[in-house]
């Protein structure tokens, strides 16, 4: 762990990225000089090789038209004398006749070269430096001319390469050390930001759920960062809903079981199988009523924003969809008798929605207006054109007229008009707004044309093959 915090790995890599392309550079670099200086070693070295050619052709006498090598013992030492290095030598005549020298050079690489040959071999297992010419005998430049051969071991010339590579190459090996001193330095006074930016993180608590500060945030970074105070944003709005929703659970189930509690209880009581079927009667009253607030919070907790990732969309005919929901509704209008109409658009208003969803939206609106209508009463259900890219829904009632100061908190959970005698949990609005939220439309609540009862419309975007060019 010390390790990991000492050196991130984001570190490593920049310092990787940074330090090997250095290190590439620099044993190319030293292979490029040693091959330089090894060049420069051998043509320093190669003219006095060919110097001692020169030297021993100048020992090649004629008898004749033959020539005679007239190098004595005494002569080809002080000739060949070098203090690392050891020589050998051979001459040959035109015809092939060995006129002296050491019998172990090898034969020349090319038997006629036109100019000195140098070239590397081996005498005795040794690697030696090569040198291989025609040279004239006598002060004439013409015929005859004797094959000269002059070998060298290379411990010379290795040094002087080697240390024409060292003055080359240890001031950038130096300059490197330096550098990569530099670079780590600079890499990890860069990184510090993101080293506070962990410790920030790391130093938080699970519950605290803030954005982080992004002064002094490298810009590269800054992206991130702002992704992440976005996703705790949604985690913090996320977990307000949970603990809302929870809340209102809690305070919404406690009193209707409660309720149950203490019908049970006087049901237990009771000896009189009349008042026990009464009380069995409430309870099952109760235990409705509970289910269908249960159900309501479900659905308030499914249609919670945020939770559009779960919907699917898919085109559907808002005029045949509500027809199809306000049938459904029929009986238990009749039961309050209540005249429940439909009002349909001519063609069909075709609309980007989740089906489930939408179903949930009109039947609230069709129960909240049915629960608070009289009997005898009127609820209408109207799908229309309005001509603007949108389509309207709208729900009529004959029911109490909502007062204006109450219209901007009918859709707030657990909100309920004072005076009324319906049951109800005052979830169903809420439900509603949130479902046509998640659907990106617009509701609002008017009073009826009649200027009895109330109006709920809410209008859709058409999808844009259904909008007027």
């Amino acid at each position: 762990m010390a390790k990991a915090e000492s050196q991130p790995r984001l570190q490593r890599k920049l310092l990787a990225w940074l330090l090997v392309p250095l290190a590439v550079l620099l044993v190319l670099d030293t292979a490029v000089a040693y091959w330089n200086s090894l060049r420069f070693a051998n043509l320093a070295y190669d003219r006095a090789l060919h110097e001692i050619g020169r030297e021993i052709a100048l020992h090649v006498k004629l008898e004749g038209t033959q020539p005679r090598l007239e190098l004595s013992e005494a002569a080809a030492n002080i000739l060949l004398l070098d203090p690392e290095d050891q020589l050998f030598y051979r001459v040959t005549a035109e015809n092939g006749a060995s006129l002296g020298g050491d019998a172990d050079l090898p034969a020349p690489r090319n038997g006629k070269p036109a100019a000195p040959d140098f070239y590397g071999a081996a005498v005795r297992g040794e690697p030696v430096r090569m040198m291989v010419a025609w040279m004239p005998v006598g002060p004439d430049a013409g015929p005859p001319q004797v094959l000269v051969q002059v070998a060298e071991t290379l411990h010379k010339r290795e040094r002087l390469t080697w240390e024409m590579v060292a003055n080359v190459v240890l001031p950038q090996l130096l300059l490197m050390v330096m550098a990569t001193a530099v670079v780590w330095i600079g890499v990890s006074r860069g990184l510090e930001p993101l080293k506070r930016l962990r410790r920030a993180v790391s130093d938080r608590s699970h519950l605290d759920l803030s954005p982080i500060d992004t002064h002094d945030v490298p810009g590269e970074v800054r992206p991130l960062v702002d992704e992440v105070n976005e996703l705790m944003a949604r985690l913090g709005r996320t977990f307000d809903f949970q603990n809302r929703f929870v809340a209102d659970a809690a305070h919404q189930l406690k009193t209707p079981v409660s309720g149950l509690k203490a019908q049970i209880e006087l049901a237990l009581r009771e000896n009189d199988l009349q008042r026990v079927r009464h009380s069995l009667a409430q309870l099952y009253i109760s235990a409705d009523r509970l289910s269908r607030l249960v159900r309501q919070l479900l659905s308030l907790a499914r249609n919670e924003p945020g939770a559009l990732d779960s919907m699917q969309l898919q085109p559907l005919d808002l005029n045949a969809h509500a027809l199809e929901v306000s049938m459904d509704w029929v009986p238990q209008a009749i039961k309050r008798s209540i005249d429940l109409g439909f009002e349909g658009a001519e063609h069909p208003l075709t609309i980007n929605a989740d089906r489930d969803r939408l179903r949930e939206l009109i039947n609230n609106l069709i129960d909240n207006a049915i629960r608070y209508t009289h009997p005898g009463g009127r609820v209408t259900v109207q799908a229309s054109r309005t001509g603007d890219g949108q389509c309207r829904l709208a729900i009529s009632d004959d029911g109490p007229r909502i007062p204006v100061a109450e219209r901007a908190r009918i859709f707030e959970r657990f909100h309920r008009l004072l005076g009324t005698q319906e049951d109800g949990s005052g979830l169903g609005l809420a439900i509603v707004s949130e479902i046509a939220t998640l659907h990106g439309a617009r509701i609002t609540l008017e009073e009826d044309v009649d200027g009895v009862g109330n109006t709920f419309s809410v209008f859709f975007p058409l999808r844009a093959d259904e909008r007027p060019v």
